[in-house]
């Protein structure tokens, strides 16, 4: 049986610690979207092995819920080129959506989700560098949004 041992470079993604929360999605909720990533534990064969998705998917859902950029990301989690070759291959291949729409069935299955209390966000920021003032936002209908 291969341990975190075995590939020291995939110890810290397996390694507890008493004072960071390194898991972002409950075992209830991996178990769901699971089976949409593609992913073997590594062979003794050789190569380099790869990080298993969970960690990546954490390290994804710590950027979402902190804002911050990709230089923030703590250290136990996988490298930012890591995260964001991952990121890119799941949005191309929608795995994302697959993955966003399955937590948001089981929550509402759960009843963590309350349909009357729904916002939305938008940021703005300078269209170009070196304005010093953002442009007038051209005024016209409102648009109805579905979903």
């Amino acid at each position: 049986m291969l341990t975190p041992a075995f590939y020291p470079s995939l110890q810290r993604h397996d390694a507890a610690s008493r004072t960071d929360d390194r898991t972002q999605l409950t075992d209830d909720q991996w178990f769901i979207i699971e089976e949409l990533f593609d992913w073997r534990p590594p062979k003794r064969v050789g190569g380099r092995p790869s990080v298993p998705p969970r960690a990546v998917l954490d390290a994804l859902l710590w950027m979402l819920s902190n804002g911050g950029p990709w230089k923030d990301l703590p250290k136990y989690f996988p490298s930012e080129s890591t995260c964001r070759r991952r990121l890119k291959q799941w949005t191309e291949s929608g795995i994302l959506c697959e993955v966003w729409s399955r937590l948001v069935e089981f929550s509402d299955e759960v009843g963590e989700i309350d349909w009357n209390q729904l916002i939305a966000d938008g940021t703005f920021c300078q269209a170009k560098k070196g304005v010093n003032s953002s442009a007038e936002a051209e005024r016209g209908p409102a648009r109805q949004l579905s979903f």
